[in-house]
This record gives C-alpha cells, structure tokens and sequence, in this order.
C-alpha cells in the first residue's frame, strides 16, 4: 500500500511540474531556446522543430505575420500559427493570385503570337514589295547604251544608296522643266 502511495505520489508531482515548465509559446521563445542547444546539429534539429511547430513571426510593433512563399506575400495573422479562418482567407486569395498568373501567361502568350503574326506579315509585305511585278504591262528594256540608268534599273527598292541618284536626278529634271537649261552644271553632266 504504501508503494501505491508513493508511485502516486511521484506521478502526480511530475504532472504538477508540467504546468511550470512551460514550452515556447512563439517561434522566437523556440528559436532562443534552440540556440541554447550544445551542438552545431542539435541547434539545427531545434530549429527545424521550431519551424514546424510555428508558421507565424513576431511583428515588431505586436501581432504575428505568416509569409506564404507560394504567394511571395505576408499576411497579418492573430498568433503564432494561422487559425482556419486565417488559413482559409490565406488560401482564397492563393486561387486569386493563381488565376491573376494564369492570366498574365495568357495575355503574354496572346501578345506573342501577335508579335509573330505581325512580323510575319511584315515581311510577307516587304517580299511582295521587292518581288518583281508580273502583268500585262512590261517595262521597256533599259538600252545598253545609257549605263547609268541600267544600274538605276537593277538597284533594289528601298536603298539609300539607289534612291538618292533617283532623288538627285529627279530634281534635276525638275529644274530643267521649271527654269530651262541657264545652269552651267547642268549643260556639263
């Protein structure tokens, strides 16, 4: 009887200890006992045990905060870890950031093919332009005896270089019809 008396005894002193000696009640009072630990490995194994006994941080000016990695993004949260409420809240506005993503792939995708599309037309264009025109009407061939307009004639469209002896030409002629051959440079080229 009285081995009955002292195990109970013993039993009902260690469970009166337990209300004492407290665990952590946040991740830092966790994280501070953690470095208390005596070894490199223990100290990680804490704080691997902290992390997952608390998601919530201490905020400096009170409350706790939850970041949600998936998200990038920090909610305000009332204690050391989400309660369902606040877990719910944190995971609807995980489907809204999921469907604003979805979006965006979307709209750029959209914004691709467009670009694709455009500068396939663009250059179907530049090819129709540079092509050579075939109909009924033909371009009388360029005489051999007058090389500067043979080379007119086989210069490609849209060059600078091709362009400006048209340019130059034209305004000579321009000149000529408007004032008469009085210019000394004219009657010379």
């Amino acid at each position: 009887m009285a081995a009955m008396i002292g195990c109970a005894v013993l039993s009902s002193s260690q469970a009166n200890a337990q209300w004492w000696s407290r665990g952590p009640s946040d991740f830092e009072e966790c994280a501070d006992v953690a470095e208390k630990a005596a070894s490199r490995e223990a100290k990680r194994a804490a704080l691997s045990e902290c992390n997952a006994k608390f998601a919530g941080r201490r905020k400096p000016g009170g409350g706790y905060t939850y970041f949600d990695f998936m998200q990038n993004r920090s909610f305000d949260i009332a204690g050391p870890n989400p309660t369902p409420e606040e877990q719910k809240q944190i995971d609807e506005q995980y489907a809204v950031y999921l469907e604003n993503q979805r979006r965006r792939s979307i709209a750029a995708a959209f914004a691709a093919k467009q670009q694709q599309l455009q500068q396939q037309a663009s250059l179907t264009s530049e090819n129709e332009r540079a092509a050579p025109v075939t109909g009924s009407i033909a371009k009388p061939p360029v005489p051999a005896s007058d090389p500067r307009r043979a080379k007119q004639a086989a210069c490609q469209q849209h060059s600078f270089s091709c362009e400006w002896p048209r340019l130059s030409e034209s305004i000579k002629d321009l000149k000529k019809a408007l004032f008469g051959p009085s210019s000394s440079k004219d009657k010379h080229s």
